[in-house]
């Protein structure tokens, strides 16, 4: 399979922001009603651009996934649902890894196949929080990668 990974800025945040919401819809179940719309925008406006920025773009140049990483620490990766197990978030992460240097994630703990995508590609959980990010009442693992 044909594809890059590169660098992509806000010219590529509607993108992102479908692909972030179709990927949350589809591993996210434990979130209430309104939840995803009350964090689209923040995900849109802010969070896209306080993070560096990769996208793992088909031979065709059409982003099917992309992580974000600030200071080391994985913030987001997000894989389009039509698209996964095509090793996308795979090769994703050993490049945010290998060139941003990312060593830290965190993940909600009710979302199992992420749990467990980290902890075969040798995070260990070294912590937990009774909130999210946002201060609601979803756990999450505080995974170090060791090695």
């Amino acid at each position: 399979m044909n594809f890059t990974i590169a660098p992509v800025g806000a010219q590529h945040y509607d993108r992102l922001a479908d692909l972030w919401e179709a990927s949350v819809r589809a591993t996210h179940d434990f979130l209430p009603a309104g939840y995803i719309e009350r964090l689209r925008p923040l995900v849109r406006e802010q969070y896209l651009g306080f993070v560096q920025l990769r996208a793992w773009s088909d031979s065709a140049g059409y982003i099917q996934g992309f992580a974000g990483v600030h200071e080391g620490k994985l913030e987001m990766l997000f894989v389009d649902p039509a698209c996964r197990g095509q090793r996308i978030g795979k090769s994703l992460l050993a490049h945010v890894i290998d060139e941003l240097g990312v060593r830290e994630v965190d993940v909600n703990e009710q979302n199992p196949q992420a749990v467990g995508f980290y902890l075969r590609h040798g995070f260990v959980q070294v912590g937990r929080s009774e909130v999210d990010g946002q201060g609601d009442p979803f756990p999450l693992l505080h995974l170090k990668r060791v090695g």
